[in-house]
């Protein structure tokens, strides 16, 4: 399984950015997908995920506290493909956005977590 961002990059505070992630391989079902961010010196921490329900198409969304109202989760079910749009920019926001993939693969009973690489998002004040 690949887990691949990208989008990451510099932006002036108040700004915007859109990242993507697309996971691919032999995944039968993804259970849920969303992205964290570690700041240098801090533990990586969740920033929001798409948890599949079983009922809508977006399924279920959890952000932090810390981007509730700027940044917004969305979902490409038939590309397994999470993106995050990231609205009014604060300097704080600096991190690596790591996307994470929780998904049930052909051959396996339990389902198994995958990490992208990490994209930098830089925000200047």
């Amino acid at each position: 399984v690949q887990v691949v961002e990208s989008g990451g990059g510099l932006v002036q505070a108040g700004g915007s950015l859109r990242l993507s992630c697309a996971a691919s391989g032999s995944i039968i079902n993804v259970n849920a997908m969303g992205w964290y961010r570690q700041a240098p010196g801090k533990e990586r921490e969740l920033v929001a995920t798409i948890i599949s329900d079983g009922v809508t198409s977006g399924g279920t969304t959890i952000y932090s506290d810390s981007v509730k109202g700027r940044f917004t989760i969305s979902r490409d079910n038939a590309q397994n493909t999470v993106y995050l749009q990231m609205n009014a920019l604060k300097p704080e926001d600096t991190a690596v956005y790591y996307c994470n993939a929780d998904v049930d693969l052909a051959g396996e009973v339990v389902p198994l977590q995958y990490w992208g690489q990490g994209t930098q998002v830089t925000v200047s004040s």
